[in-house]
């Protein structure tokens, strides 16, 4: 007895220090996520109002923000912090992240009109908790709300909010009993669920739209969650799971879905591998030196290193090898407007929250009563599923019987 007890004893002492480190962690995603928000907050509505800033003075104020918050906080402590993910600002038909340099004239010139949707995505990390957020917005948006950009927007809202409950697990779903346990569904079904929400504002989901689980220094884990796959393009792998931190991203088109890369758009956002090659030339070392010491495996911009035009030179060799890898520049088949939105999440279920889908960083909801159009969601599963709470209620503990 005494044995089975202190395995006992010491399998709850794990699993509290497990939740603890969990707590302790979650304290500095939310940490990450309070900055990354409120520099969004700035750049969304300096973009909103901002018909004639180039798109490169947007990205620029953004990691300036970025910067400045990230050193008033944890003040004498050795830890990594800084930017998780550099301020990108996509416009229109563009849906990968997009961020400018300085040095290119014809890209640093860019200036964003009335009208124009921009995807704009940033984050922040503490001691390499990351913490991402995106949002789309349009350029004087209470002046330029056309039929198909306020259906872009709901179907955008709706759609996302329907994909973080489709990622509840099982056992910490809202509607899961022991006698009846919810079924998580598929990567396919997920995407019809969303193809269907899509459709009825004539969007399209964007084809091989990848949400990762988020790990301490890296924001691509192994798990990984692939909408609408493209051919040739990685799978699904691996599920959300108690415990897990996700950034999850949802796309959508009004066109058809389908990408092709944006000619004359240098690739300028990148992110270091695992790779091992020795470089030959020095303007490659140097620049992977840095990168290396400043970003780690986070994602990068060419200009927020020292010397541009060196990283220019040096960045080529260092994807050639394949130590570094670029995120090629995306937009719309078809030419048509696009979205974006990035939430990062915790799945969680501790003794003092509540079991479900924390939304730690995440963009706000747009204003709805804006955004009525002859469309609207009529199909009751789907409702259902829209209103169903992201976490689920505590249990009531039984009141104690009084003694007669």
């Amino acid at each position: 007895m005494t044995d089975k007890n202190e395995k006992a004893d010491g399998a709850a002492a794990a699993e509290s220090n497990a939740e603890n480190e969990f707590m302790l962690s979650l304290t500095k995603y939310n940490d990450a996520a309070a900055i990354a928000h409120r520099v969004l907050a700035k750049v969304c509505k300096l973009a909103i109002e901002g018909d004639g800033k180039t798109i490169l003075s947007l990205c620029q104020e953004g990691d300036e923000l970025l910067d400045e918050e990230c050193s008033r906080v944890y003040k004498g402590k050795k830890i990594s912090k800084g930017i998780a993910f550099p301020t990108t600002v996509s416009p229109n038909d563009i849906l990968t992240p997009y961020t400018p340099l300085a040095t290119d004239p014809g890209e640093s010139e860019i200036a964003i009109r009335k009208g124009d949707v921009l995807k704009i995505q940033l984050g922040a990390q503490l001691d390499g908790y990351p913490a991402i957020v995106g949002d789309t917005v349009i350029v004087g948006q209470d002046a330029e709300l056309t039929d198909d950009r306020k259906n872009l927007l709901l179907a955008t809202h709706y759609c996302n909010e329907a994909l973080l409950r489709l990622l509840i697990p099982s056992d910490i779903h809202p509607l899961s009993t022991p006698e009846k346990p919810h079924k998580q569904p598929s990567p396919n079904e997920i995407t019809q669920i969303l193809n269907k929400i899509a459709g009825t504002y004539d969007c399209s989901l964007v084809e091989s739209t990848t949400s990762f689980n988020f790990l301490q220094n890296e924001i691509e884990g192994k798990k990984r969650l692939v909408l609408h796959p493209g051919e040739a393009m990685p799978k699904s792998e691996g599920a959300p799971e108690v415990g897990d931190i996700w950034g999850v991203e949802l796309a959508l088109s009004k066109g058809s879905g389908k990408l092709k890369d944006v000619p004359g758009k240098r690739p300028t956002l990148h992110k270091k591998t695992d790779t091992k090659v020795g470089l030959k030339r020095q303007t490659s070392k140097t620049t992977f030196t840095e990168v290396n010491k400043r970003f780690g495996n986070f994602p990068f911009g060419l200009r927020q290193l020292e010397d541009e035009r060196i990283a220019k030179m040096g960045i080529v060799e260092c994807v050639r090898c394949g130590v570094v890898r670029q995120f090629e520049v995306l937009g719309e088949k078809d030419g048509s407007i696009t979205s974006r939105l990035f939430t990062t999440i915790a799945l969680m279920t501790t003794a003092i929250t509540k079991a479900g889908i924390n939304k730690i960083a995440a963009p706000p909801e747009p204003g709805l009563e804006k955004l009525i159009t002859d469309k609207s969601i009529e199909n009751t599963e789907i409702l259902g599923l829209l209103q169903l709470p992201l976490k689920k209620a505590k249990k009531k503990k039984p009141a104690a019987k009084k003694e007669e």
